[in-house]
């Protein structure tokens, strides 16, 4: 579990209050967003790519058993080993041993928030392995001992001046806060670490079925070095990361890039098809592919399928009002926004996770930018509708639903009702607002105000102007 100590609504409070916060994540969402806007317009058709690439997920997700199955053929046809772990501990299980079969001391990791998801890290050092991550930001975050905050991002609720504290303590000298000496300081250190890892582990953003190729996307060149460098790569996927031919990887590539980070194209796009073969002048020895269930198998044939077709781009997190305000971390898990907020209770269930799918305003924003045509509002709506039907929805809240169902079903109870509210609340009252109020109203009086209810339902309106 990746839940801090605290619970939800003492994460959000924190987040809000955290003056940092405020400043570092809308100005990086808005970059982002405004990036992948542009991005959009450039296409000139932009709902055209989302409906095609929509079509490829779903085929894709469809047919997963034949093209799984097509995938690790092509994997062992070349000499690469192929591990299926149905539970995150398997997946650790089976690092772990490749680990201590190769006798391992250092690994060098590549950006993977599937290894986020089984927390790997943890798991390793355990063992007494030293973990070093080589993307920017996620080796920023595990100096800061923090988990990501976002999917493409995972630092992006740190200030230069964050990252220089942290940078100057590795350092053991102080560093300025200009983004080139740190970035410079961050590539000579990590640069021995590549040369000394026994290891190199990577995530994977598609799978290609029909080559056996593991496709990494990335911008600082580090994905190259991990998976170059050390004698053993093991690239970790989630079942369902794979694309049928490299004909639709061609469209799904297109459509990360540019709903990520507004980019046509990242600066590395890397396809590994297997260990060095002879005469190969550099590559690792030994090549492992870890498809991770996990959960997701349990989601196929559900109403929450499609929430399979997601390709990690984070866009629907940069147009989110909700992640503006709180962030990543305070939604408490691995994956946060509003893919999160579905995925979360899918992948561990609603004990922990039933206040992510409330974490929404349902204005559908999240749903209009996803590349895939994720329906993000309506599988939140759905969980809402789960949780009440498992009996996870506070008492409070049913009877009070039911009372309104109830209430609105009964013409002439509603009227009443309508005028007592209006006597009751107006005392609370004042230049026609209601700026603090009781019980549950006083969530929503907390952050603004309520317009006094009125006298007059609309039907008793009506009737008074046609008989005028």
């Amino acid at each position: 579990m990746t839940l801090n100590s605290i619970d939800f609504d003492q994460r959000v409070d924190k987040a809000l209050a955290d003056p940092i916060l405020k400043q570092a994540v809308p100005f990086a969402q808005d970059k982002l967003r405004n990036g992948r806007n542009t991005a959009a317009d450039q296409l000139g058709n932009i709902e055209e790519w989302r409906e095609l690439a929509a079509e490829i997920r779903k085929h894709t997700i469809d047919n997963l058993d034949s093209y799984l199955e097509e995938l690790v053929t092509n994997v062992r046809k070349s000499g690469g080993f192929v591990h299926f772990a149905e539970k995150d501990s398997d997946a650790v299980d089976i690092i772990k041993k490749i680990a201590k079969d190769k006798e391992a001391k250092t690994i060098i990791k590549s950006k993977s928030m599937v290894t986020e998801e089984i927390h790997l890290n943890k798991h390793l050092e355990a063992e007494g392995l030293k973990v070093v991550e080589s993307d920017l930001g996620e080796y920023i975050i595990q100096l800061a001992n923090e988990t990501p905050s976002h999917l493409i991002a995972p630092a992006i609720h740190k200030t230069r001046q964050q990252v220089s504290a942290l940078f100057s303590e590795v350092a053991g000298r102080k560093l300025s806060d200009e983004t080139t000496e740190l970035c410079a300081f961050a590539r000579e250190t990590l640069r021995e670490e590549f040369l000394q890892a026994d290891i190199g582990i990577s995530g994977c953003n598609f799978a290609v079925a029909e080559s056996g190729s593991v496709v990494l996307v990335s911008n600082e060149g580090n994905a190259r070095l991990t998976t170059t460098l050390p004698k053993v790569h093991i690239a970790v996927m989630g079942l369902e990361r794979i694309v049928p031919t490299w004909n639709e990887l061609d469209i799904m590539i297109s459509m990360l890039t540019r709903s990520a980070t507004g980019q046509k194209i990242s600066v590395y796009v890397t396809g590994i098809n297997s260990a060095r073969q002879s005469g190969d002048l550099d590559g690792p020895e030994e090549f492992h592919l870890v498809i991770l269930d996990n959960g997701r198998s349990n989601i196929l044939g559900t109403a929450y399928q499609e929430a399979l077709n997601c390709i990690r781009c984070g866009a629907c997190l940069n147009v989110c009002p909700v992640y503006r305000h709180v962030g990543g971390h305070a939604y408490g898990g691995v994956y946060s926004g509003p893919i999160g907020a579905v995925l979360m209770p899918l992948l561990e269930g609603y004990d922990d996770w039933k206040e992510l799918p409330h974490a929404s305003s349902l204005c559908g924003a999240c749903t209009e930018v996803c590349p895939v045509k994720i329906p993000l509002h309506d599988l939140l709506i759905e969980h809402r509708k789960d949780e009440v039907d498992q009996g996870y929805a506070p008492l409070p809240e049913k009877m009070a639903f039911k009372g309104f169902g109830y209430i609105n079903s009964h013409p002439a109870l509603y009227d009443k009702t309508v005028k007592l509210s209006s006597t009751g609340l107006g005392v609370l009252a004042k230049d026609g607002y209601i700026t603090k109020g009781p019980g549950m109203l006083g969530g929503w009086t907390d952050i603004r105000d309520l317009p006094q209810p009125k006298k007059q339902s609309f039907r008793e309106w009506w009737a008074k102007e046609r008989k005028e």
